[in-house]
Order: structure tokens, then sequence, then C-alpha cells
């Protein structure tokens, strides 16, 4: 048993059975000030105030002075694209000089300059690149992380994606979530129709390897009617999630509720109509503020979504072209600079509902009895208002998987 004691403050205490939270309660988390807590095999085991507990370490017991730091829930990114060959910083220079992100893709750059480089690359460098990122992650305090394919665009270089995801989850301490992303762009040499139905024959392999089917459901990409056609396709194979709403309203909200998706995610133009679709869904809306900031487009209405019920998560988006950073903090700060979330609410959206858009909520994302410890440990000062407000500060002092 591992003891961590002298924790300054205990922060995401929620009960046993809390696997999202929406609305006010997002506002809220459980907190603790002079706590303990214990960790066996793996799981939190118990926690509690310093008054309840006998420091003397025990038979086999390893302890643990947290001098006063800040004991969290680690950061849950439920979207990412971190599988990918060489760099796009060219494109960067383009963007500069004011090209869009569909100007760039309709000169063949973007989505298939990587598909392009990652044909180029073999599985084994492809890995190794990958888990360069991966480990970068997880020293800046991600836990669990969900990763797409959708750079390969053909079947032999999806599969060949959805490998090595399967190879960074049992190299890494961290909870990985695959994602069947073949619908990202239409690949090379095929026409719109081939390849929406090159994406549906693929889907029975891609399902021995990843948990989710994701589409980019966007103007430019595809349409309402591929989506619902790769949906059916995948149904009882992959849980949908679904890229929408990046670049225009595109009606991918709507169709990822009606097909159980377990998230929506991007957001960046929205109406009322998409919160009206998801109230009473189990549908996690997920915001990218990495991919505003990087592109220059509109920040999600995080707030109008609370204001109406619901529950909102934020993710990286993690990728060579639109956000090219998987620091979780970073999101957390732009979620309270940009978004106007509270800084326990940018909290929970990193964390716990992060967790749920990823189908982790019930292992991780919060201080939970029985949940597997992916906790973040700091140095002593810290609490959730300074971690967004100093966002480049360093403030980690272990990580705990």
């Amino acid at each position: 048993m591992k003891l961590i004691y002298n924790i300054g403050l205990l922060v995401g205490i929620q009960p046993e059975g809390v696997l999202r939270l929406e609305g006010p309660a997002q506002g809220q988390t459980g907190t603790l000030e002079n706590a303990w807590l214990a960790i066996e095999n793996g799981r939190i085991k118990a926690f509690g105030p310093m008054s309840s507990l006998d420091v003397t370490p025990g038979p086999g017991q390893e302890s643990l002075d947290a001098c006063g730091g800040m004991l969290m829930p680690g950061f849950c990114d439920s979207h990412t694209h971190v599988v990918y060959a060489g760099s796009r910083d060219g494109e960067f220079l383009d963007k500069i000089n004011g090209l869009s992100y569909e100007e760039i893709a309709a000169r063949g750059g973007g989505i298939l300059n990587s598909s392009d480089l990652l044909h180029a690359t073999s599985e084994d460098e492809l890995y190794k690149q990958s888990m360069v990122r991966v480990q970068e992650v997880m020293e800046k305090g991600t836990v669990a992380l969900e990763i797409k394919s959708g750079y390969g665009l053909n079947p032999e270089d999806e599969l060949k994606m959805l490998r090595v995801i399967r190879r960074i989850r049992e190299t890494v301490p961290a909870a990985v979530k695959s994602t069947f992303l073949g619908a990202h762009a239409v690949g090379r040499g095929y026409s719109h129709e081939a390849y929406v139905q090159a994406v549906i024959d693929m889907i029975p392999q891609a399902a021995e390897y990843a948990d989710f089917v994701d589409v980019f459901c966007d103007e430019g990409f595809f349409t309402v009617e591929d989506t619902e056609r790769i949906l059916s396709a995948a149904k009882g194979l992959l849980t949908p999630k679904i890229h929408a709403n990046e670049l225009a309203v595109s009606g991918g909200v709507q169709v990822g509720v009606k097909h159980g998706a377990l998230s929506v995610d991007h957001l960046e133009r929205t109406t009322d109509a998409e919160i009206e679709a998801l109230r009473g869904s189990d549908t996690m809306p997920t915001m990218l503020p990495g991919s505003s900031f990087f592109l220059g487009l509109p920040y999600g209405r995080a707030k109008d979504y609370l204001k109406a019920g619901l529950g909102v998560a934020l993710a990286s988006d993690y990728n060579p072209g639109s956000s090219p950073c998987g620091d979780m903090r970073f999101v957390m700060a732009q979620g309270c600079i940009k978004m106007r979330l509270t800084p326990v609410e940018a909290f929970n959206a990193v964390t716990l509902n992060s967790a749920y858009a990823m189908g982790l909520s019930h292992e991780l994302g919060s201080v939970t009895v029985g949940k597997k410890a992916g906790l973040i440990l700091t140095h002593p000062g810290w609490n959730l208002t300074k971690i967004a407000y100093h966002y480049q500060t360093p403030f980690l002092r272990e990580v705990f998987f």
C-alpha cells in the first residue's frame, strides 16, 4: 500500500456512481484540506483528514509526504490525433501568410499531407514518433487519452495506425482508447462515394482494434447522409463519436445524438438547435479550444451549454495541423480565459467529463474510493485557480498512473 500524507488540498472528490457533471453541478467539486490518501494495487483505497491518520508507516507500506501540495485527478484527454508522421510546420507559415484551413486543404495540404507522410513511414517509425508525443503529455499530467486513426485514408494505412495505437496502449501506464476515423477526409485516388463505401468496408477489421468510430461530419468533408451510412454500418461493432461543427453548422450533432454517440466534438460553431438536441441524451458535448486558438476559430459556447443544464468536456485535439499541443493544463486555462468557465467548471471538463467522453469515468477522473489512482501531486501552494492563472509556471511534482 502507498500512503500520501500532508496533502494541503485534496480536490475532485466525488461519490461512487457519479460519472459526469452537468449544469450547476459542473461548478462544484468535493475538497478536503490537510488530508491523506491511500493507494492499494493501483486503486484509491481510502482518504480522509490528517486528524484521522497515524502516519507511522506499517509493514510493506510506502509513504510519501506531500508537503502541503495539492492532490487532484490526472487530466483525461478524450480527443487526440497523436499518431502521425513528420510535421506540418510548412503549413504554419501558410497560416501566418493568411491561408485558411479550408484553403490549405484545397491545395492538397492538411489531412492529405499527413496521409502522404504516414504512408511513407514504417510502422515501427510511426510508433517511435508517436510515443514521443504520448510521453510528453503523460509528463504534463495526462493519465488517459483517446487516439484516433484518420491519416491513413486507405485500408492498409488505417490499420497500420490502429496497430500502432494498440501498441501504445500495451506500452504505457496511461489508459488509452482507440478510435477508427477512416472518414477524416477522402483518400487520394477515391471518388467521394467510393471512399465512403471503402470506410464502411473497413469497419469489421477496424473493430478488431478500435473502441470507437468517428466521422468528420462537416462542410467540405462528410455529409449527414454519409455519416448515417457509416454509423449504421458500425452499429453493434463500434461506439460512435463525431467531429461536428468545426467549420460550419453541419447537422453532425443531431446525427450523433440519433445514433447514441458517446461524444460530439469541436462545436466551435453551434446554435440553440444543437443544445436542444443534446438535452436528455447520454452524449457529451466536447469542445477543443486548442483548435480555436491555433486556427482563429470561435470558441465553443460552453457557458450556454451549462446554463441549459448540459455538461461540457474539454480536450486537446492534439494534431499536426490545427492544434499541435497536448497540454491539458493549457486547455483548462483556455476554458477559463476564453470560454469564461470557472476554474472548477474547467477542471471538471478536463477530468471527470472528459473521462466520460471516452467511457472511462467509472475508472478515472475523480477522487473516488475504488477508482484507479490516476492522480497529480503538485508542489506546495497550488489550487485550481492558480493552475489556470499561472498556466505556464511549473506545478507538477509527480504523476501517478
